[in-house]
């Protein structure tokens, strides 16, 4: 990312001109900024997927690595009996990522290699049936190759999976890509597809947790690439002789850039009725703000008044902007808190009145969103919307979405990021200073800047 004229209090940690940066990204890392005060913040809130996600976590662990060392077992008995690696191409791949949106997106460029080399319909993708969502919208994958799992449930999540993957084998799909990093889970179901070739990260002296040797093509996970460069090396690693690896004598290109989604005409039509129901007059400047942040690790969350303070600030500076809060369904009686904290005629709450597909027509009919680094930064960038991610536990080198519109702010403290692929993204923090340092000062200073270009 380019910054020109930049906002006090800021500076741009120049990136590496290595082969494998991405795009014109460089993250904004804020300059020694004083601690922001979290006095007045609102309650945090506990939802169901919070309790859901901690239950998964303890599955893949007191489950996964019994399961993980049974299965190698089977598979090195199996391979002392076969005759080895087959040489064949690959003719079917399945995608094997179950959670997380924001990732999805920065899977593009892997999807568009596999889809090259083995055609549109021959790819396949397995993933929980919420987040389906973004694998539709990247509209690389037929959506009958979009193999969905009920997640409500434990139950419903093993009778699901156990039909899909009886699914898979009926369509004799031979190539497997976990594109997961680390759980144990998905490394045992691509090794229950029956496909003969398996990619994914291996842990070879300790480089994350154990979860068997249940890979044909094992993958060294780098920590120095990009999100979107890691998954694209995983399609490449089909081209390596598996005996090499992790040997992987490529030099991985920077990631193109992202496909920009399309809305139908009425889709912006019934989204401009919306908008405009809501108090958003006709050349109104609409500024998005989502104080929520995906409950697998809440110390990403920038405190809520941070976010009634920055409205605030932004309809006291500019007379033609318009603030709309968003999120999921079940939170919107604590964002409709938020916008009665804001008490301005100019600013409503979006959340649960919009599907996630007009949530992204949304994203195109605005100017700036503001948002902590979850989902809603990633598939954002999808649109013309600028974004200002907020990061502290996680590293914008690494997970940023690759858009010139992408603005990532960041403390860069000693301790941050804690949170990482190695460590199953787990933290010891229960006092998130990465993301109280950076203050509403600065955040209003970044949108102040991008609003005026815009405009």
């Amino acid at each position: 990312m380019k910054v020109a004229n930049e906002p006090p209090n800021v500076e741009t940690r120049a990136r590496g001109e290595g082969c494998y940066s991405f795009a014109s990204y460089r993250p904004i890392v804020l300059k020694h900024p004083p601690m922001a005060s979290s006095s007045g913040a609102l309650p945090a809130r506990k939802t169901f997927f919070s309790r859901k996600a901690r239950t998964l976590l303890w599955i893949d662990h007191a489950a996964g690595v019994p399961i993980c060392f049974f299965l190698t077992l089977l598979r090195r008995i199996r391979d002392a009996f076969s005759g080895g690696q087959e040489d064949e191409p690959s003719r079917k791949i399945l995608f094997l990522k179950l959670a997380e949106q924001g990732s999805t997106v920065l899977a593009h460029e892997a999807l568009s290699k596999a889809v090259a080399r083995v055609g549109r319909e021959n790819v396949y993708f397995l993933v929980f049936e919420e987040n389906r969502f973004i694998v539709d919208v990247l509209g690389l994958i037929p959506e009958a190759n979009v193999l969905a799992v009920r997640s409500h449930s434990a139950w419903a999540m093993a009778t699901s999976c156990l039909g899909r993957l009886r699914e898979i084998r009926r369509r004799r799909i031979d190539t497997c890509i976990d594109m997961e990093f680390f759980t144990r889970v998905s490394s045992s179901i691509a090794a229950l597809t029956g496909a003969r070739r398996r990619v994914g990260f291996h842990t070879y002296f300790g480089e994350g947790p154990y979860r068997g040797d249940l890979f044909t093509h094992r993958v060294l996970y780098n920590p120095h690439l990009h999100t979107s460069v890691t998954f694209t090396s995983l399609v490449s690693a089909l081209d390596i002789d598996p005996r090499k690896l992790p040997t992987f004598d490529v030099v991985p290109s920077p990631a193109p850039p992202l496909p920009q989604f399309q809305p139908a005409p009425e889709e912006r039509a019934a989204m401009q009725r919306l908008v405009g129901s809501l108090g958003v007059p006709p050349g109104g400047r609409l500024v998005l703000l989502n104080a929520n942040a995906s409950d697998l690790l809440p110390l990403r969350k920038w405190a809520e008044q941070n976010y009634v303070s920055l409205a605030g600030k932004l309809l006291g500076e500019f007379d033609d902007a318009y603030i709309a809060f968003t999120g999921a369904p079940e939170e919107r009686a604590a964002v409709e808190q938020l916008v009665g904290a804001v008490g301005s005629p100019r600013c409503f709450c979006l959340a649960g009145r919009t599907t996630l597909r007009e949530l992204l027509v949304v994203y195109g009919l605005s100017e700036i969103l503001v948002t902590n680094d979850s989902g809603p930064a990633h598939f954002a960038a999808l649109t013309s919307v600028d974004v200002v991610a907020l990061f502290g536990p996680e590293t914008p080198l690494l997970f940023a979405a690759p858009s010139p519109r992408n603005h990532a702010l960041w403390a860069g403290i000693v301790c941050s990021p804690c949170v990482n692929v190695l460590n199953n993204r787990q933290t010891s923090c229960r006092d998130n200073v990465c993301m109280r340092r950076i203050t509403v000062d600065q955040v209003f200073a970044t949108v102040c800047q991008i609003y005026r270009q815009r405009r």
